[in-house]
């Protein structure tokens, strides 16, 4: 679903519609990515194109759950008045290219880096 609608990644609602957290795109390609491979990045200089393109295979079947945290962490939440700073602040201090807009403990939308980031250029 990220790459079908070019999303950075997921907020994850719980059963009450509210945020629980966000998951970035990285922390699923995470699950594509053998450990080994993880601990020791050098070891994909001995892995041929074959072998390199088959490695995101690995994410098919795999549920939502595996990609979550135990516990989640700091949830970039903001206001539908938020500023372009705010935001920017928000996003980098999460270190999440998506925040959760929120208004009464429910959920209204989300804020892309990348509309970040055109909305500022374009002004």
């Amino acid at each position: 679903m990220l790459a079908e609608r070019d999303l950075p990644g997921l907020i994850v609602v719980g059963d009450d519609g509210s945020p629980y957290t966000v998951l970035p795109g990285t922390e699923v390609l995470r699950l594509a990515v053998p450990h080994h491979f993880q601990v020791d990045p050098n070891l994909v200089r001995v892995v041929d194109e074959a072998g390199s393109d088959d490695f995101p295979h690995r994410m098919s079947g795999r549920a939502l759950r595996d990609c979550l945290s135990a516990r989640p962490g700091n949830l970039p939440i903001c206001g539908p008045d938020a500023t372009t700073l705010q935001l920017a602040v928000l996003m980098t201090r999460t270190r999440s290219p998506l925040v959760a807009v929120v208004e009464g403990g429910r959920l209204l939308g989300a804020l892309t880096l990348n509309t970040l980031l055109e909305g500022t250029l374009a002004a």
